[in-house]
C-alpha cells in the first residue's frame, strides 16, 4: 500500500465522518452548542483551533467518538481465516473470507446503552479509545491489520471539524 492509496482513502473518509458528525449536531442543536462553548472556552474567538489544543477538548473528541460508532467509515472489515477455529460456537474453517461488521458492534445492546441515540457524553462517562484495543468500537480496525492511517486521520478530522464548528 502506497502513502498515495493511504491519503486518498483517508481524505475520502474523513469527509464522510465530517459530513455524519455535521449532520447529528444539525440533529442534535444542545450538543452544537455545548461543542462550540468548549472550543469557545479553550480555544477563544480570536484565533482558529490548532492541532495542539484537541488534547484539551474533550468534548470535540467525544463527538467524533460517537460518530465513529454510529457511523464507521468502513462498516465491514474483511479478513481471512488462517486456521480452523470455533468463536462463539460457530465453526469457522481455514482460509475463509470473514467479514466483522463494525456497525453491528457500535449498536449493540449489550455494550452500549441506549445505542442508537447519539450521546456524545457516553465516552466522557467511560474512557475508550478508537484505536483497536476495546473491540465494541472498531471504526479502524484492530490488531497488526489496523488502518495504518489511524493517528494521522483522527488528528486530521479533530482539527478540521473543531475548525468547522467554529467558523460555522
Amino acid at each position: 500500500m502506497s502513502f498515495q492509496n493511504i491519503f486518498v482513502a483517508g481524505t475520502d473518509n474523513l469527509a464522510l465522518i465530517a459530513e455524519w458528525a455535521l449532520s447529528e449536531l444539525i440533529n442534535h442543536p444542545n450538543i452544537m452548542r455545548k461543542a462550540i462553548e468548549e472550543i469557545d472556552n479553550v480555544v477563544g474567538k480570536n484565533r482558529l483551533l490548532q492541532e495542539s489544543d484537541i488534547q484539551n477538548l474533550p468534548y470535540l473528541q467525544a463527538i467524533i467518538k460517537e460518530t465513529l460508532r454510529l457511523h464507521p467509515p468502513i462498516p465491514m472489515i474483511p479478513r481471512k481465516a488462517t486456521e480452523d477455529r470455533t468463536v462463539a460456537g460457530y465453526h469457522i474453517q481455514a482460509n475463509i473470507d470473514i467479514f466483522i461488521n463494525v456497525w453491528a458492534l457500535g449498536i449493540d445492546p449489550d455494550y452500549w446503552e441506549n445505542p442508537l441515540a447519539f450521546r456524545p457524553e457516553r465516552f466522557l462517562e467511560k474512557q475508550m479509545d478508537v484505536r483497536g484495543q476495546h473491540y465494541e468500537l472498531l471504526p479502524f480496525g484492530s490488531g497488526r491489520r489496523m488502518c495504518p492511517g489511524t493517528s494521522f486521520g483522527l488528528q486530521m478530522i479533530h482539527a478540521t471539524f473543531g475548525a468547522m464548528i467554529q467558523c460555522f
